[in-house]
């Protein structure tokens, strides 16, 4: 059973895949992506039982050395975040709109699971650094209370102070701007 996410960031794309084949030979994981991100950033994801997933990331963090940006480990990763990752979540109409950026693509998928195992949200996207600069930012849509409650989790993490930018709630978005984000 795949219960746990982890995820290396490198500021070197060679770096980031060296880091990359440590992790995949570190320990029996599933890779999600690998793969090159703006400002030559390098990120691999994986998913698989904890215990390996923590070995895997830590063996990753090993092989990229100082062009380490950020990792994270996160148990019990909440089932709605990987499918946001790949733009795959299926979304019906946007009540209100909640969006979070931030500077490090790891950031992005710790602000992500935290809002949807706080508040009745729905993920929409979590966009890792593609034509961002390497930055990154989640998407989500629920009732108004919802949406506010998950950016003040979200925002509330010790380990993201200083990694997020800015952050909005769009109480009923305009229908262009909610056909233009999906």
């Amino acid at each position: 059973m795949k219960n746990a996410l982890g995820m290396i960031e490198t500021m070197s794309i060679p770096l980031g895949i060296l880091a990359g084949d440590a992790m995949m030979k570190a320990a029996e994981v599933t890779l999600a992506t690998s793969q090159a991100a703006c400002a030559g950033k390098y990120i691999v994801v994986i998913e698989g039982e904890v215990a390996a997933v923590r070995s895997s990331v830590e063996a990753g963090k090993n092989a990229a050395g100082s062009a380490l940006v950020d990792s994270l480990v996160i148990p019990g990763i909440h089932e709605q975040v990987a499918p946001a990752i790949a733009a795959s979540s299926e979304i019906g109409a946007v009540d209100a709109l909640g969006v979070m950026e931030s500077y490090s693509m790891c950031a992005a998928i710790m602000a992500a699971d935290a809002a949807v195992k706080t508040a009745a949200v729905q993920l929409i996207e979590v966009r890792l650094g593609r034509g961002l600069g390497g930055k990154a930012f989640v998407l989500f849509t629920g009732e108004v209370a919802a949406v506010e409650s998950a950016v003040r989790a979200a925002e509330a993490l010790d380990e993201l102070q200083g990694m997020l930018g800015a952050s909005v709630v769009i109480p009923s978005p305009h229908k262009k701007i909610a056909e233009a984000i999906f």
